[in-house]
């Protein structure tokens, strides 16, 4: 079958629309009509060349939601008609990641995934008999993708695709970061550096657990009214302090008896590598802990004193918000049907397929929140 699609043809270079030819499902897999699809920082940090793993030609997007048209042979979880978001990282329930409960990084397809195939190590997608890349298994990019059929979550027929793909990757890796990850507490102290898109739901997944005091830490002063419409507390712009961030932040976080200071949890949402290392010592001696979320460019190295690590302070990283796709995501998509979370606010901009490459711009100015392509 024909289908439209951006297609990322080179390192830095505009994203282009065209034609190309799909594929369908083979056995296990699932095609899916992609309805609507984020703009993430993670498309831009392949598109920019920085991403070590980036292939091209290749169909970018991985924050989508849609129905299923089709299926392929033996898959039982999933039927035409179903509303599903496609999931980067899947949930296959049977491999040692996904028994041992301990993590969320199922590896039952991630050597294929990196090199941008299916897990029979071929390509879906082609134009004039030359093969185009997958990305992070997903393509939401193309208004027609096949994915595997744990790469996908089933989730309410009633939820409306335009803001549910932003759960496909932000929502659910900001909420998650705080449920799952660092298992916030009622009442605890948090530090959230950098606004943006992640930032944002890493306030309200705060705020859903009951944090008590949640300082939001951004250069940009607009994004002051922003993080208090999800939960934040206090705002804290370093360009606007004198000296070093981090014992103004501690200093900030005394409270009563404790005049040690430091939050409990703090949660890099920037990619910056310095940031990184402030966001550790901004915890609290003992017992903080520090939550990596940000992804910083191919090569570069976080650097602390380790006083810091033997003093009790913890360095975690966290992917898709530790949850499990097929099992969590759907929760969330209830939430927000629910009332419990906010996602409108956050679609700031609403494009079609033609004008993907506005959205790219808006982020690199700092306009949007998430920009999401209807097709």
């Amino acid at each position: 079958m024909k289908t439209r699609a951006a297609v990322a043809v080179g390192a830095g270079k505009p994203l282009e629309i065209m034609e190309v030819d799909l594929e369908g499902p083979r056995e296990g897999e699932v095609l899916v009509e992609i309805k609507a699809t984020g703009i993430c920082h993670t498309d831009e940090f392949t598109l920019s060349g920085a991403d070590p793993e980036g292939i091209f030609p290749a169909i970018l997007g991985h924050e989508g939601a849609g129905v299923v048209v089709d299926v392929g042979k033996g898959v039982t979880s999933l039927k035409k008609g179903d509303h599903v978001i496609p999931l980067y990282t899947p949930e296959c329930r049977s491999c040692p990641s996904c028994l041992s409960r301990k993590t969320n990084l199922c590896t039952a397809i991630r050597s294929t995934q990196g090199q941008g195939l299916m897990p029979d190590g071929s390509s879906r997608f082609s134009i004039g008999g030359e093969k185009i890349f997958h990305y992070m298994g997903c393509s939401t990019f193309s208004n027609f993708t096949v994915l595997p059929e744990i790469a996908l979550a089933k989730v309410n027929p009633d939820a409306p695709f335009d803001k549910i793909c932003y759960i496909g990757c932000g929502v659910t890796t900001g909420i998650g970061a705080v449920i799952n990850t660092a298992k916030v507490e009622i009442g605890s102290t948090a530090i959230v550096f950098g606004l943006g898109g992640i930032g944002l739901n890493v306030l309200q997944g705060l705020r859903l657990a009951g944090a008590d005091m949640i300082i939001g830490v951004d250069i940009n002063n607009d994004r002051k009214a922003w993080g208090e419409k999800f939960g934040m507390t206090h705002f804290v712009n370093p360009k606007e302090v004198e000296g070093d961030i981090v014992p103004y932040l501690v200093n900030m976080t005394k409270r009563g008896a404790d005049q040690i200071g430091g939050a409990d949890y703090t949660f890099d949402c920037t990619g910056n590598v310095k940031v990184m290392r402030q966001a550790l010592e901004a915890s609290h001696r003992g017992w903080g802990e520090s939550i990596v979320i940000g992804v910083a460019g191919a090569g570069q190295e976080i650097a602390t004193r380790p006083f810091q690590l033997v003093t009790g302070r913890t360095w975690k990283g966290t992917a898709f918000g530790g949850a499990r796709g097929r099992t969590d995501v759907p929760k969330i998509v209830d939430w927000y049907m629910e009332g419990k979370i906010l996602i409108d606010p956050m679609i700031t901009h609403t494009l079609k397929l033609e004008d993907i490459n506005k959205g790219f711009d808006l982020m690199h100015a700092g306009e949007s929140i998430r920009s999401v392509v209807v097709y």
